[in-house]
């Protein structure tokens, strides 16, 4: 099971992520606050970490970052995050982050099952 916490404000984003991730193959947790999800990742044991880039407040690119820091500062292996985009524009930004995968809003299930095991698989090996 790959435990995943949901990082958005908007409840239609949240509601799109937990449609398309509702299975037994996922354990989802909702975060609303940027400002404590490094801190929440560091104490949970996620497996990956879904981030909408418009999260209020801090934003999606200041989060993956500071996921990213906190996991490797502690020693372990970055923690993947995936971040949700609403333009195609904004992917190399998103690389540019520490993102380990993204997918465009509108998404499919299909390609967020894919982003997430996709981002989960090197860390699993």
């Amino acid at each position: 099971m790959t435990r995943t916490l949901v990082v958005t404000d908007a409840a239609w984003t949240r509601n799109d992520v937990h449609a398309a991730l509702t299975s037994p193959d996922y354990e989802l947790i909702d975060h609303e606050d940027p400002r404590t999800v490094a801190n929440v990742v560091a104490d949970g044991d996620f497996d990956a970490v879904v981030v909408d880039l418009q999260v209020s407040s801090k934003g999606g690119m200041a989060v993956t970052r500071a996921v990213r820091e906190n996991t490797t500062v502690r020693g372990d292996d970055a923690t993947p995050v995936v971040l949700l985009l609403d333009r195609a524009a904004d992917t190399f930004l998103a690389g540019r982050s520490g993102a380990a995968a993204w997918v465009i809003k509108p998404f499919t299930a299909q390609e967020l099952r894919g982003a997430v095991d996709g981002a989960v698989a090197p860390a699993a090996e």
